[in-house]
């Protein structure tokens, strides 16, 4: 080897010892994310449910806000936090008639004037906030449509609202006017403390019409 060649050699070996002997960079597999889709916690969920909740997580559709899912056919309520973690369910009464359709100007009329077929719970997707309608604080889900969340209504004995959200079956969940009516600890423990000062997110499931037709979401999602 001539002299000049091993001595520039030498010299950028000392100097930089690692462009000498350092090894060819490893480069790492790329790690598998994890898949975006909810968590339930093992509650029951329907098929409907479940793909709402998906989307709602895979799009982050809720744009980090806190969000509900009301599934109108099994009367269930779930409740998720910002980040999309399940923070809990509980059983739900929903509107007397079937229809995923609100009747416009329903929440200037007298409850009196409302028929059984125009109480409904209607479909959708809703930016909700707390509120109150001058008897007590709610969730307001649609206020042009009168449409809220909040605890279970027990002025009526008659309408044993309690024993019917303690029954195993949906059945009877039927009663109100269109409101949701939850239990009085899932409302004060969970659903004010996930909302307090901040708007979120309500989905309501349609029962009459697809998914899709509500939800903008991909068909091939089914």
């Amino acid at each position: 080897m001539p002299r000049i060649y091993y001595f520039v050699m030498l010299t950028v070996g000392l100097a930089c010892p690692q462009l000498v002997a350092a090894s060819p960079p490893v480069i790492s597999a790329p790690t598998a994310q994890p898949p975006k889709v909810a968590d339930f916690q093992g509650e029951m969920v329907s098929r409907d449910a479940k793909r709402v909740a998906d989307w709602i997580v895979a799009t982050g559709d809720n744009g980090e806000r806190p969000f509900v899912i009301i599934d109108k056919i099994n009367a269930r309520v779930y409740l998720f936090d910002m980040h999309a973690q399940l923070r809990g369910a509980a059983a739900a009464l929903l509107g007397l008639g079937p229809g995923d359709d609100g009747v416009s100007g329903i929440g200037q009329r007298k409850l009196s004037t409302i028929s059984p077929k125009e109480r409904t719970t209607p479909a959708g997707r809703f930016i909700a906030s707390l509120g109150n309608d001058y008897t007590q604080d709610i969730l307001w889900v649609d206020y042009d449509l009168a449409l809220s969340l909040h605890r279970v209504i027990t002025g009526n004995v008659k309408d044993r609202r309690h024993q019917r959200l303690a029954t195993p079956t949906p059945l009877d969940n039927r009663i109100s006017y269109g409101c949701i009516n939850v239990p009085v600890d899932f409302y004060d423990k969970l659903i004010m403390p996930a909302f307090n000062g901040t708007t979120g997110v309500v989905y309501i499931l349609p029962e009459t019409k697809m998914i899709e037709e509500v939800f903008a979401m991909d068909i091939s999602q089914r």
